[in-house]
């Protein structure tokens, strides 16, 4: 059992983080070390691995492990470890320094890669198996301390760029580690021996830069460590669950995890029995999904404005499934010919569309994953973060061996590996649909993130303002029916808005958002029940922690310029306050939305109304939000609350 948690370490102090993309990351010491490290074992565990499945394929005759059996024994002892011992990992990574546990992993590495040396110089398949099941357990003990060690070095601004460099430092040294392995036991007479000194090189390379790493606290140094790992699996998962976007979201890498394997897994024979490509062709095929992974995670900075934009994940869906479902059309009706080198592969036009398709899918793959991961270690308590990154090991590996067996039964049902490729992308649709229905905060964001830079360009100064976590109440300028879109697509964490109740009967943004959770307010003298009760309901927001958004004005403008506020700011402040919660209130301002589709500029019949003539600005009109300086609770009154939102309109 756990003691009861204690508080989480001061953050780590940083280094001057303004820097101007991820990639500056590199030129610091609270990343740069542990980024280089990471990447030299994700090689090691490829070349290592790579190596030992050629050896066995092409150059060992084994009776009890035969050539077609080699990958699967081979990836199924990697795999073991993590589901027996992530759950123990994940404890050891929140009772003990990070950096320590980095540098321990990293003794082990050398320790194991001397006895796959002592192995590949003797062509012992025996020793080489063990150290395939110890080089599991090394990655396993590494995985919680990767993702965890992160959000403790990184603030939330950073987390997406440092998760896109990790994802696609791990993707490039797998693809590096893959090919040096096949590459180097290939030579004659000194492959063995030349592998095992790259492994044990590359494990004293990652050992030397992990002493570079600063230290890293532990968030939970009381823990008591349960060594059972059966019931400490089933209560990480439980910890999981306790917060249900978390869970989900883990449930969501889970999955993109499978439909990767699913693709993976099938490379060789889609490069023999379906592209009629020698082996050069299925490690074409590998570098094309790798390069597509490295490139989305990438993006995924670039998209999302530096801060955790799970907005980006639907998009990643959807591209998924249309680009896998794609490859199905481009790949069923190549005509049979003789096996083509890697020349006559590339020199036909068809293939190109089959590498697009791979590479556009495992792009939309990166943009996925990264905020996903992102939004867990933001998300996570510190206290218990590596636990719950453990968990999503264990249901990664899970769904990784589901992958494997769903597979073989549609290949053994007579599915051909085009109509499995088609069946994995209808079912991503179908899968990330249901994801989004039970966690409809990707969906709004998605909205959110595409409005805000497909319908509008939108320029927001000083969101720096927006509280990363605790309560505060967001006061807003009221100019159209998507201000609450677009201060979403600001926000790095959900907002919960009080909202006209009228506006809930507009159609699309109405069901938008009830989706949002938002609470409908009624005038007091129309129905004081609904009145007192959205006054309720807004401080228990408060409550919890979250985001409160109110449009003081009480309504969309009708003539573009900003109207009194209304006292309930003051109403929702003084309740917070009988409960002992002192939200800061922080002054916005919505800039340049009157004249807009969505603002009331039409007059019909006598009326200002709005979503009149769709195109009234064309696409791409300039906006802005301009975010203020947090007001304490205590200075907060209706008319200089307006007049700072009034100062930030003209700035």
């Amino acid at each position: 059992m756990t003691t009861p948690a204690a508080a989480a370490p001061a953050p780590v102090v940083h280094e001057a983080n303004a820097h101007a993309n991820q990639f500056a990351l590199l030129g610091q010491r609270r990343f740069a070390p542990f980024f280089w490290t990471q990447f030299a074992g994700a090689a090691n565990d490829n070349l290592f691995k790579f190596a030992f499945t050629v050896m066995v394929t092409y150059q060992l005759q084994l009776s009890w492990m035969p050539p077609a059996m080699a990958g699967l024994v081979i990836g199924a002892l990697f795999i073991l470890p993590f589901l027996l011992f992530s759950a123990t990992a994940g404890q050891l990574t929140d009772k003990f320094d990070k950096t320590k546990m980095i540098r321990f992993v990293k003794n082990l590495e050398i320790a194991i890669m001397v006895i796959a040396a002592w192995g590949f110089v003797r062509a012992d398949a025996v020793v080489l198996l063990a150290c395939v099941f110890l080089m599991g357990l090394h990655s396993t003990l590494f995985g919680p301390v990767k993702f965890a060690y992160l959000p403790q070095v990184l603030d939330s601004r950073e987390l997406t760029g440092g998760n896109g460099m990790v994802e696609m430092g791990t993707f490039v040294a797998i693809l590096l580690g893959q090919v040096a392995g096949g590459l180097l036991v290939a030579m004659p007479q000194i492959g063995h021996t030349t592998v095992a000194v790259a492994c044990l090189l590359l494990a004293l390379v990652g050992r030397g830069v992990a002493q570079a790493i600063p230290p890293a606290p532990a968030t939970d140094p009381s823990l008591v460590i349960n060594w059972n790992p059966f019931s400490e699996t089933w209560r990480n998962l439980m910890l999981a669950r306790e917060n249900i976007v978390v869970f989900r979201s883990l449930l969501g890498i889970s999955w993109m995890w499978f439909f990767g394997a699913v693709f993976l897994s099938q490379f060789p024979s889609f490069a023999k029995e379906v592209l009629h490509g020698d082996e050069q062709v299925a490690s074409l095929l590998l570098v094309v999904f790798s390069v597509g992974i490295g490139v989305g995670s990438l993006l995924c900075e670039t998209l999302s404005r530096r801060q955790v934009e799970i907005g980006l994940v639907p998009l990643g869906a959807i591209g998924m499934s249309v680009f896998a479902i794609d490859l199905y059309f481009a790949s069923r009706a190549l005509p049979p010919s003789a096996g083509m080198g890697l020349g006559a592969f590339v020199n036909q036009a068809a293939h190109w569309r089959v590498m697009a398709d791979l590479a556009l899918l495992s792009l939309f793959a990166g943009l996925y994953s990264v905020p996903m991961y992102a939004l867990i270690q933001l998300r996570s308590q510190p206290t218990h973060r590596a636990r719950i990154i453990a968990a999503n090991n264990i249901l990664n590996a899970l769904f990784m061996i589901g992958s494997s067996v769903l597979a073989g039964a549609l290949l053994g049902a007579g599915f051909t590996i085009p109509q499995i490729f088609l069946f994995t992308g209808i079912a991503n649709a179908v899968v990330a649909f249901y994801i989004f229905m039970l966690v409809p905060e990707y969906l709004l964001r998605f909205v959110a993130w595409v409005l805000s830079r497909f319908v509008y360009r939108f320029d927001i100064k000083d969101d720096q303002h927006i509280p990363t976590e605790g309560a505060a109440v967001l006061v807003c300028n009221h100019v159209s029916f998507i201000d609450a879109v677009l201060l979403m697509a600001a926000s790095p964490r959900p907002i919960r808005f009080i909202m006209d109740h009228r506006i809930f009967k507009v159609p699309v943004l109405g069901w938008l958002f009830k989706l949002a959770k938002a609470i409908p307010i009624a005038p007091q003298k129309e129905d004081p029940a609904a009145y007192e009760a959205a006054f309720a309901k807004a401080i228990g927001v408060l409550r919890e922690g979250d985001l409160l958004a109110i449009f003081p004005e009480g309504a969309i403008t009708r003539d573009g310029e900003l109207q009194p506020f209304k006292g309930g700011v003051m109403k929702i402040l003084e309740g917070a306050r009988a409960e002992g919660i002192e939200p800061p209130v922080i002054p916005m301002a919505l800039t340049n939305l009157w004249g807009s589709y969505f603002s009331r500029i039409e007059l019909r019949g006598g009326q200002q109304v709005a979503m009149a003539k769709p195109f009234r600005r064309g696409f791409f009109s300039r906006v802005g939000l301009r975010v203020g300086h947090p007001v304490p609770p205590q200075e907060v009154q209706p008319e200089t609350l307006r007049q700072r939102v009034a100062g930030l309109l003209t700035t």
